[in-house]
This record gives structure tokens, C-alpha cells and sequence, in this order.
């Protein structure tokens, strides 16, 4: 047998791809009357840095949580790479936010058998001091105040589970295409009756909410709580913060918590190890991060780029919205290379607090009305790494025959997939642009194919930089160069006239434009 592995190990060895492959080729110029556009092509496309950009940011730099040192120090660098390239750049301050440093995790099951988990402490969670030692319990069915007056003293010292866990974590896909009708139906039962125990322990603590039952446990001295979120696809969870304030959160694969649930559920007794790093640092300040190409004609008229640039860290951020970042970058720096006098002013924003509540976004618009008012277009990026295949209008009438103007001219192989909806209807707040529309400014989103973005990498442990599709991000940062750069030189001001909209079947009423909100200028739990 070990011969037979170790000739199985040689030929993998030597049959390993890539070693001396070569990097495709761009595909062909396409022939383009303009010398601007034709210009920017052969930069976005022959001579694209977003890799190079993307490698850095995530990989050396890594996830961009909202007051952390790893966002100041992404934001510093995004800053010193555009003034190494020539485009003026700041921080804008926009606020404070809870400061935090992560460190490291460590999850061992130490009984009854010994297991490294695969785990990771929430965002903002506290840590421990040294490793922490425990049993794991869950909550019981509690029937009356007297039982939960009782159960509570009992977790002192102990790992509560905090969330259900999945009857399975393979995906439905497999399921569906593996398993006959009787075992289908038998999952389904399993999963819904594994599903109503949780949520029967849960509101039997009387508690409304996971925040309630995380302060109750809080209070009652447990050790720490563990939950996991499962993204219903193969080893992927959703990654967010923690719901504790003075103990720690650790989030757990579905596949592990599913074994300590498991053994908890049966008697079987699991203890853990932790060993949690984690630095609470007050109040820090946060900002907007802001690059600026001074236009030469109509310098007080603004084309802009968008894309926030904060993001969960149990990944790198790379899909959300590390892509939507480094495209945005490059495009100042394609334009900075073949456009370095625009006609009108082009502004970029890369946005904190996205994931927080647009509040990066909705300050920069909060304070500056003048941008708002003399806005030609933004053009704002956040959802993956696939190719730009929708661009609405967002509920305004006018925009649209510019950008059909505009579209016409860029050739097909960047455009051919991109559905152009007029006038659409505004959005309601998915992401930054929504801080601009809700004002009747012409901000609009590139929208972007799927590629398994909502399972795998929102949100997700697995959103790395090799989840980029960099072909697809240097069409897309080549694509919104040229809309930019025709926008910038368009003779006119585009008309913002907003469209009547469709009736509410909610409320039988006439639609109404969305509000603003007050952005977050700092962290109330």
C-alpha cells in the first residue's frame, strides 16, 4: 500500500498544471473611431493591474471590518497608491465607530475525543485572557419562570450554543440529485422537527430575539456562547458579529456544530478549549477613503465611482467588495493614464459603514450637497465578481437615452450583456448608490452576474481572492472607464426628471420615492 501511494503522490507530482503554462493572451483590439476609448482599452485590457491590486488588498492586507486597524491600514494604503499614480486622495472623516483587533482563534473539542475545530471569534467579539476551558450545554426545554430561574445558574462556566443547528450540511442541490423520494421527504421531516426543537428551546427562555437570550446567558456567567449560520452551500457559513458584549463568539462550520450539538444533545458530555485574542479599543475615528481627477472645463460638475470598501472579516472580503474596490481603483487609474484632464471632476468614494448601514455613503451625501446638486453620474459597484449584465436608471426619467448613447459607442465585447433598464424604479437600500438615489441624484448600479455570490461568497468564511474572476474584472473596470469617461465629456447636463410610480399592492397607494435615512455616526448598541 505504501508503495502504491507513493507512486500515486510521484504522479500527481509530475502531472501538477499550470507549470509552465502561459497567461492567455487579451483578446484583439477592437477597432474604435474614438482615441480615448480606443486608449482606454489597451490599458484596461492589455496592461490591467487588477490583480495585482486585488492580491495586495486581500491577501496582505486582508478584511476591512468598520474600525479595525486593518481598514485604517487598507485606507492608507488605497490612499499612498493613488498619490504614487498621481490622483490626489484623502481620508474623509465621517464619524466614530467601536474600535476592535482581532486575533488569533482556537477551537479544540477535548471530550469526549479530540477534535480541532474549524471556528472563528465574531466580529467585535470580546476575547479570552489565556485559554478557556468548558463544558458545552444547550438550552433546555424550560416550561414556567421557576425552570428558567433555575437553568440559568447552571451555565456558569459553560459554552452555551446559541443557534439551531442543521439536520444536514450537505446542500439541497445534492440532495435532489442523489436521493430517491422517501429519503427526500425523510429530510424534510428531520429538518423541520430539528428546526421547531430549536426555536422551541429558544422562546422558552422567554426571550424575543438571539440578542436577548446572548445578554441572558451574558448575565448568568456563562463562559462563552457558539453558533454557526449555515450559507447552504458546501463548507461555507455566513460570517457577521458577535450578539455578546463581555463574553466571547465563536462561530462554528455547520459540520462542527452539528457534532457538539450532537454529542450535547445525547449526554455524551463535550468540553471545549478556547483561546480567543481580541482587543477592544474604544471609540475610533472612521472615514470614507476619496480620490479626485480635477476637471479641466467644468470643474465643479462631477462624474463618480462607488463602491464601499468595508466588509465581514471571516474571509478577505474579496466579493463583497473587495472586487467592487480594486475595479473602482483601477479605473482612476486607467483614466489617470489616458484622461488625466476630464472635462468635468471624477470623484471615487470607497465608502466605510457599508455593511453597518450605508453610513459612509449617506455622510458623504449628508455633507456634501454641492457634489449632489452638479452630480452627472455615479456609478457604484457591490455585488461580485461576475461580469456587468444590468445598469438601471433607478426610477429617473432622462438618464437613459445618454447611457444608450454612451453604451453605443463601446464595443461589444464589454457591453454585449448588459440589459439596459429605463426607466426601472428606484432602489430601497441594498447598497451606497441608494445613498444618492433617495436624494433624486443620478446614482446608478452596475449590477453583476451571479456566480454563486449569495451562497458562497456573501457574507461567507470563503470570500478570498481566489473567488475573483479577474477576466470579468478587467472587462468590467475597462467598461465603467469608458461610461465615465463619456459621461465626463458629455456637452450636457443630464435631465433628473423621476418617473410616476407604480402603485403599492401593500398599501393600494401611489408609489412614493424612498427616504433618506440618518446615517451612523457612531456605534449605539
Amino acid at each position: 500500500m505504501r508503495a502504491h501511494l507513493t507512486g500515486v503522490a510521484a504522479a500527481i507530482l509530475l502531472t501538477v498544471p499550470g507549470a509552465t503554462a502561459q497567461t492567455p493572451p487579451p483578446p484583439p483590439a477592437p477597432t474604435l473611431s474614438n482615441p480615448t476609448l480606443a486608449a482606454i482599452w489597451g490599458e484596461g485590457m492589455d496592461r490591467s493591474r487588477v490583480a495585482a491590486l486585488a492580491q495586495v488588498l486581500l491577501d496582505s492586507l486582508g478584511p476591512r471590518l468598520t474600525g479595525t486597524p486593518q481598514s485604517k491600514a487598507a485606507s492608507d494604503w488605497v490612499v499612498g497608491t493613488y498619490r504614487s499614480w498621481g490622483i490626489d486622495a484623502r481620508a474623509e472623516q465621517y464619524g466614530t465607530w467601536r474600535g476592535w483587533r482581532r486575533g488569533i482563534t482556537h477551537l479544540d473539542l477535548v471530550a469526549p475525543r479530540v477534535r480541532s475545530l474549524e471556528a472563528t471569534m465574531l466580529g467585535y467579539s470580546p476575547g479570552t485572557s489565556g485559554p478557556l476551558t468548558g463544558q458545552v450545554v444547550l438550552i433546555p426545554h424550560l416550561i414556567g419562570p421557576a425552570a428558567l430561574t433555575a437553568f440559568l445558574p447552571t451555565v456558569r462556566g459553560k459554552f452555551v450554543m446559541l443557534t439551531a443547528p442543521e439536520s444536514s450540511c450537505r446542500p439541497s442541490s445534492s440532495w435532489e440529485e442523489w436521493a430517491d423520494s422517501t429519503s427526500l421527504a425523510r429530510r424534510k421531516v428531520i429538518a423541520d422537527s430539528t428546526r421547531a426543537d430549536w426555536v422551541d428551546r429558544a422562546r422558552s427562555t422567554g426571550a424575543t430575539t438571539v440578542l436577548e437570550v446572548a445578554k441572558m446567558l451574558e448575565d448568568a456567567g456563562a463562559a462563552g456562547v457558539l453558533s454557526s449560520y449555515w450559507s447552504q452551500g458546501w463548507g461555507v457559513d455566513k460570517v457577521f458579529q458577535a450578539s455578546t458584549e463581555t463574553i466571547p463568539q465563536v462561530q462554528l462550520s455547520c459540520e462542527d456544530y452539528g457534532l457538539i450539538w450532537r454529542l450535547a444533545a445525547n449526554g455524551q458530555g463535550p468540553v471545549v478549549r478556547l483561546e480567543a485574542e481580541a482587543e477592544l479599543l474604544g471609540d475610533v475615528p472612521v472615514a470614507n477613503t476619496i480620490g479626485m481627477i480635477r476637471g479641466r472645463e467644468k470643474p465643479d460638475e462631477y462624474v463618480m465611482l462607488s463602491a464601499h470598501f468595508d466588509s465581514w472579516d471571516g474571509g478577505s472580503g474579496a466579493t463583497d467588495n473587495g472586487t467592487g474596490t480594486v475595479m473602482m481603483m483601477e479605473v482612476m487609474r486607467i483614466l489617470k493614464q489616458v484622461y488625466p484632464n476630464p472635462k468635468r471632476t471624477i470623484l471615487v468614494g470607497h465608502w466605510n459603514g457599508e455593511e453597518q448601514g450605508l453610513n459612509g455613503s449617506s455622510a458623504f451625501a449628508a455633507d456634501h450637497p454641492e457634489i449632489l446638486a452638479r452630480l452627472q453620474v455615479l456609478l457604484n459597484q457591490d455585488d461580485g465578481t461576475g461580469g456587468i449584465d444590468r445598469l438601471t436608471m433607478e426610477g429617473l426619467v432622462g438618464p437613459g437615452p445618454y447611457f444608450k448613447k454612451w453604451m453605443d459607442q463601446i464595443p461589444q465585447e464589454l457591453d454585449g450583456k448588459v440589459t439596459l433598464v429605463d426607466p426601472g424604479t428606484p432602489g430601497r437600500g441594498g447598497t451606497d448608490n441608494f445613498s444618492f438615489v433617495c436624494n433624486g441624484a443620478p446614482g446608478f448600479g452596475l449590477n453583476s452576474a451571479g456566480w454563486d455570490y449569495g451562497t458562497y461568497t456573501w457574507h461567507t468564511n470563503r470570500d478570498t481572492y481566489d473567488k475573483i474572476g479577474f477576466e470579468e474584472l478587467r472587462r468590467n473596470a475597462t467598461l465603467a472607464a469608458m461610461l465615465a469617461y463619456l459621461a465626463s465629456e458629455e456637452p450636457e447636463k443630464i435631465p433628473l426628471a423621476k418617473r410616476d410610480l407604480p402603485m403599492d399592492n401593500r398599501s393600494d397607494q401611489p408609489g412614493t420615492w424612498p427616504v433618506c435615512g440618518t446615517p451612523d455616526r457612531s456605534f449605539v448598541r
